[in-house]
């Protein structure tokens, strides 16, 4: 058994002879295997004891065992009471997963406090072939059926290449104690049902079951590599600046749909979500909008813009200065100057010359609005800012990008890019205002 652990702990890199080991000690057989062949390996081991206050005296028994087995390992012993029913209550979640969350977290915080290398527990390759059936009654993928990782950040399971049989013929070979935990034996728990009565049944199919899912699992996770680095060439050619996801590109990718989803997953959008988004890749119309908790994603004509949400209300500020430096979302320079035959103003889109009679102080800087219309310099007709930003070929999100520079309810600056012809320079301008963007 020693030799079997140590050849796998080294395979995966799993533990160094360095810093000491906060290991899981819960006082069953599993976690009494896991410490002692620690510490019979040369690994110096800090035992971590959780009492989640679930089995009444039993859990207190527990507390006990496992504190005075440490001890005679000659091992440091760390224990931490939680209250996980209320916990539950309180996170709206099942009493498995808040032992789970609570347990890690507090796992992390010793590993932390001791400066330990890791944090090592005691999942066998049976518990990998449940974990694996419960995924895939879940309705998980790939990297759900690939199983438990020999290492997945700074928890490490070192059992990971024996079975429940082998711990328990080992443990009766060392004549080494342990408590049972009664809600093992209740298939109450999805974990327990698979245990108790899936497996049996199946290994009534095939009486190595075990060890054929086991082979499946490291098969998935081979699959699984290859998998994500086909999802990293995406991110690096479908993805482009700000976040913008070529169509034409995505749709030259193997399975596209499965792409998309694992592009836009990192920014909370469901499965369900991004199979609409899929299904609209196919629609002539554009601006279609999808919304995740976090971001938005616009189809436009042969792009998906994605952009998080905004977190302000302000959509509106008033600017009283008529000279001067006002700054907010676009930040504007004011400059006042009289004008005279010579003037030229310049091409330069960050700049707007306007006609300072013509104005009506204080201004407003906003977003825009269905309806808005104005006169582009150098017409005479007005023209709806929604068939403006059509014809320049605005997409969604530069449209909602867009700053207005008003004077009362009329649109005088369309910010950086067209002023409105009747607050232009003319030949009856007695002063101009120039409004200039700055960084």
């Amino acid at each position: 058994m020693l030799s079997i652990v140590s050849t796998y702990i080294h395979k995966y890199h799993l533990l160094s002879g360095e810093k000491p080991v906060v290991v899981g000690l819960s006082g069953g057989k599993d976690s009494v295997a896991l410490l002692t062949i620690l510490e019979r390996l040369g690994y110096r081991c800090i035992a971590a004891h959780c009492n989640f206050h679930l089995r009444n005296e039993e859990s207190d028994r527990d507390e006990d065992f496992a504190k005075n087995f440490a001890n005679t390992l000659g091992v440091p012993f760390l224990k931490t009471d939680f209250d996980t029913i209320r916990y539950a209550s309180e996170m709206h979640i099942s009493i498995e997963m808040a032992a789970r969350e609570l347990r890690y977290r507090r796992f992390e915080e010793l590993r932390l406090q001791t400066d330990a290398q890791a944090i090592a527990v005691a999942h066998h390759r049976d518990d990998n072939v449940e974990t694996l059936l419960i995924n895939l009654i879940r309705g998980s993928g790939i990297r759900g059926l690939k199983g438990m990782r020999p290492k997945n950040g700074f928890v490490v399971r070192p059992l990971l290449s024996v079975g429940r049989d082998e711990i328990e013929a080992w443990i009766t070979s060392e004549q080494l104690p342990y408590v049972t935990d009664s809600s093992n034996q209740s298939d109450i728990y999805v974990r327990n049902f698979i245990r108790l009565r899936v497996l049996p049944l199946l290994e009534n199919i095939n009486p190595s079951v075990k060890e054929a899912i086991a082979r499946t699992s490291g098969h998935l996770s081979a699959a699984e590599t290859i998998y994500q680095s086909v999802v990293d060439k995406a991110r690096t050619t479908v993805m482009k600046e700000n976040n913008h996801l070529s169509i034409a590109e995505l749709l030259q990718m193997p399975s596209p749909d499965t792409i998309l989803y694992e592009l836009l997953s990192p920014f909370h959008f469901t499965r369900t979500v991004t199979e609409n988004i899929f299904a609209a890749l196919h629609k002539e119309s554009s601006g279609e909008i999808f919304y995740s908790p976090t971001h938005r994603l616009v189809k436009d004509r042969n792009t998906l813009l994605l952009s998080p949400l905004e977190e302000t209300n302000a959509i509106s500020y008033t600017i009283d200065d008529e000279e001067g430096v006002w700054r907010g979302p676009v930040n504007l320079s004011f400059t006042k100057t009289i004008a005279d035959e010579s003037f030229s103003p310049s091409g330069n889109k960050s700049t707007a010359w306007l006609d300072y009679d013509k104005l009506k102080f204080p201004l407003t800087l906003r977003k825009w609005q269905h309806g808005d219309w104005f006169v582009p310099f150098g017409m005479k007709g007005h023209k709806k800012l929604s068939d403006y930003f059509t014809d320049h070929k605005y997409s969604m999100v530069d449209k909602e990008q867009a700053w207005l520079l008003c004077s009362e309810d009329n649109i005088v600056w369309i910010v950086g890019e067209r002023i409105d012809d009747r607050f232009g320079v003319d030949k009856t301008t007695r002063y101009i205002l120039s409004v200039n963007i700055f960084q």
